[in-house]
Formats: structure tokens, C-alpha cells, sequence
């Protein structure tokens, strides 16, 4: 990646880290005895029968034309249509933890925003660099956790930069930093997943709710946020606890008339921080109307007031709060321009990056609700064609579920999450139980030992 280095220097430039091998880095699984590096496959495959796969997709969303939001209906796919990794574990905001663990080096408050919008360029990039897929629907109760391991070198944008432990306040520059991830699907009706990302030895945190609601409009599918979430927060510990909350455009699943999925992006989203009294309102442009994708992007970073926040398009915002301008493609290269100036200057450049794998606890060490271990089989069926068996496999888990669910209503039992307090909050921000908070330290610890579920909910 390029980074500019400060506010009146020079641009400095920094090597890309290289994109996983295609032959080392597909697995998904973890063997019995280690844990595995992982990225799923559908960030590189190129498989021949997706045409195919496509008009079947096609023909099934074709029943759901006028209902409000597919994603919330019950039906099953067939498992020939399904990509053989779990929901829990494709969906993530660490296709590049570098970056995230760099939000805050800055002593600039503007620095910092630029950091977390440098973040934020990256953390969608299997969906720049590989298709889009269907991965299972999580169950009720099933989990997820792994680890990230990058050196802490992303070079500076603007102002003075510490790369230091929020601890001891050793430096951690060009150093291993661990980045540990948990998430747990908290709700079935709506399908909620609550999820946490720490990095303690950065003193930055991450958390939200994953949901969905999608809407079929006879060419594309229409995705935006469902009521419960409401966004990504994190959390500066060693920057008086400043948090960002970083909002998610609509996007559009298209392309399945050609034969190949892909995701454009046409909405506006928003990143505050209420104590440095910064917003940024970003618009991502649609595709134009000769249908060629632009993939565009352009923004404003300038100066709120939190208590009286009533400016939300890019032409509303007066230019005597401008503090800086962000402008470029959220495939290629992404630009800013400091407000006075007419040079702009590389923010991030995402041609070279690609996802970087998953450490995932080994086998041995995941619990039967534990995502890789809970639909091993059906991932071990479809990996050998066995689309028949594999489809049993996945109608016998979700009659399980649908059993269990049957048996909490009969006995008026209200189903409660183990690694977080509640299935859904108001304000979009779960807390972790004292269990979630043991489990984030195992994987910071490479302790993945947990006590069985009591409950579980397939």
C-alpha cells in the first residue's frame, strides 16, 4: 500500500503484503491436531459450473419476486448452490487486520479518521477479489472464533504516529500483533449474529450486530442492513475511548443474467466520532446507464456537532467545516485531499491486497456448535459431489433445529446466547458475557480449551 507519511511531507511508500498462494491458502478446515491458516474459496475460485449454479439460483429467487425481504423467509437451497464454508466464518471485517490495527497511531484527530477510512476500503475485499457466494445459514447458537497475525506496518497518513501497546507502551512497529475474533449467532427469526473483534495489545476494539434484508427485483438481489444493525464500532482504548461508528450502504447483487455475480454499490453510509467532533459522509456511485460498473467513490470528512446532526448528503455540507475530501474507486485506488490543498494523496491502494487467512483453533478444540466442527460433514459431502448425501446431512440439522425450537416454546423458554448478554440491543452494540470475554483471552492467549454448551440450539 501507499500511505502519505504527514500533512505537509512527502508521500512514503510501503510494500503490499503479497496475496496468499492460491495452492497453500484455500483450506477451510482445520485438522485434529494444529490449527490452519484459512481463506474460503470463493475468494479465488473460477469455477466452470457457476453459469449453471446461476440459472438454478435464478429460477428459485424467481418464487420470491414482491416478498419484502427473502432473507428472513425459510427455504433451503439446494447444496450443489451452496459454497462449503459456514456463514460465521466468511462473513467478517478482517480481509485486512493490518489496517484496523493501525486505527489510532495517529496523535492527528484527522489522521485517525483517514485510518479508520483506510480500514474501511479494505475490510470488504473478498468481494473485490473473489465472487460472491452462499455460504450455510448459521443455526441458532452456533459460534465462530479465530485469530489474525500481522505485523504492525501500515505506514502513517497524517501527523505524528505511535505504533506502541496500549499497555506498556512498547513499540510495535513492523512487529506481530494479534487480532482475535468472535462471533455467535445470537437469533434464528430474525437471523442476527453479534460479533467482537479485540486486539488488546493496540488497545482497539470492534463490535456489532450482523443482519440482513434482501430483496429480489427480477435481475438482482437488493441487500441493505436490517433494523438491528446498525453499524461497526470501535473503540480507541488509548485515544480516551473515542468511538467510531461506521454505517453500511445498500449494495446490489447482480450479474446473474450474465452468468457471473457481482456486487455493486449505490448508497450513501456515514462515519462518526462524536468526541473529536468528526463525520464523514461517503456516495458510492451506481453503475451508469450503458451498464459498465464505475465503482466509484467520493466523500467529506469535516467538523459536526454531534447534538444538532442534520446534514446528511455531500451537498449539504457547508465548505468552511470541509477537513478533508476522499475520492476514487473502492476496486482500484482511494484518494484524500486536505481541505486548502489541491494534491491529493494515496490513502489506499488495493490492487495488490488480498484477503489474508484465518488462524482457526484445531478440530480437537472446537465444540460440537463450534462452525467448522458443527457442519463438517455437509462441507465433507459437497467437497466430494456427494450433493445428495449432502443435502440429508443439512435437512437433518435443520429439523434439529426446528425440534429444539419447538421444545423452548412448548416449555415458554426464551433462548439465550453464551458469549453474549443479549440476541439483540437498541443501540446496536452487543456486550460480552463473562464466558465471551474468557474465550477472547483463550484465543489471545492460543488457549482454545472451552467447556461444552449447556444448551445448544440445533
Amino acid at each position: 500500500m501507499t500511505m502519505p507519511s504527514s500533512r505537509d511531507s512527502s508521500t512514503h511508500r510501503a510494500q503490499a503484503s503479497p496475496a496468499p498462494s492460491t495452492a497453500t491458502a484455500t483450506s477451510t478446515g482445520s485438522t485434529a491436531e494444529q490449527t490452519t491458516t484459512s481463506r474460503p474459496d470463493s475468494y479465488v475460485s473460477d469455477k466452470a459450473d457457476d453459469s449453471s449454479k446461476l440459472k438454478t439460483f435464478l429460477s428459485i429467487l424467481r418464487k420470491f419476486i414482491g416478498v419484502s425481504d427473502i432473507a428472513s423467509v425459510r427455504f433451503s437451497l439446494p447444496t450443489q448452490l451452496l459454497e462449503p464454508t459456514p456463514n460465521l466464518e466468511y462473513w467478517n471485517y478482517l480481509d485486512r487486520p493490518e489496517t484496523f490495527v493501525s486505527i489510532g497511531d495517529s496523535d492527528d484527530g484527522l489522521g485517525r479518521m483517514l485510518e479508520v477510512l483506510r480500514f474501511w476500503f479494505t475490510k470488504d475485499l473478498k468481494y473485490v477479489k473473489g465472487k460472491p457466494c452462499k455460504p450455510y445459514n448459521s443455526a441458532l447458537g452456533e459460534f465462530f472464533r479465530c485469530n489474525w497475525e500481522v505485523k504492525d506496518e501500515a505506514p502513517p497518513i497524517l501527523g505524528e504516529t505511535r505504533k506502541e501497546s496500549a499497555t506498556e507502551h512498547a513499540n510495535t512497529s513492523n512487529k506481530p500483533v494479534r487480532v482475535s475474533y468472535l462471533t455467535e449467532q445470537t437469533s434464528h427469526h430474525p437471523p442476527v449474529s453479534a460479533f467482537f473483534v479485540d486486539c488488546p495489545v493496540k488497545g482497539i476494539s470492534m463490535r456489532g450486530f450482523d443482519q440482513l434484508s434482501a430483496k429480489f427485483t427480477g435481475t438482482s438481489i437488493r441487500v441493505t442492513p436490517g433494523a438491528h444493525n446498525l453499524g461497526l464500532f470501535i473503540n480507541l482504548k488509548r485515544r480516551n475511548n473515542e468511538e467510531y461508528q461506521l454505517t453500511h450502504p445498500t449494495a446490489h447483487l447482480g450479474g446473474m443474467l450474465r452468468g457471473s455475480l457481482s456486487v455493486t454499490v449505490s448508497d450513501q453510509c456515514y462515519v462518526v466520532c462524536p468526541k473529536t467532533k468528526m463525520k464523514v459522509i461517503m456516495h458510492y456511485q451506481e453503475e451508469s446507464w450503458l451498464g459498465k460498473t464505475q465503482n466509484k467513490v467520493n466523500g467529506v470528512v469535516y467538523t459536526y456537532d454531534p447534538e444538532n446532526d442534520t446534514k446528511s448528503r455531500l451537498k449539504d455540507v457547508s465548505e468552511k467545516d470541509v477537513l478533508a475530501r476522499v475520492e476514487g474507486s473502492w476496486h482500484d485506488q482511494v484518494y484524500y485531499t486536505l481541505a486548502g490543498s489541491k494534491e491529493p494523496k494515496l490513502l489506499v491502494d488495493l490492487k495488490p491486497l488480498f484477503p489474508l487467512p484465518k488462524i482457526i483453533p484445531p478440530l480437537d478444540k472446537q465444540l460440537p456448535n463450534e462452525s467448522q466442527r458443527f457442519w463438517a460433514s455437509v462441507t465433507a459431502a459437497i467437497k466430494g459431489k456427494q450433493f445428495n448425501e449432502a443435502t440429508k446431512l443439512k435437512q437433518e440439522l435443520e429439523e434439529r433445529q426446528r425440534e429444539k425450537a419447538n421444545e423452548r416454546e412448548k416449555k415458554n423458554e426464551e433462548w439465550k446466547p453464551r458469549f453474549f448478554t443479549n440476541a439483540v440491543t437498541p443501540i446496536g452494540k452487543p456486550d460480552l458475557t463473562e464466558e465471551g470475554k474468557k474465550a477472547l483471552a483463550g484465543l489471545q492467549a492460543e488457549d482454545y480449551a472451552l467447556r461444552e454448551s449447556d444448551v445448544t440450539g440445533a
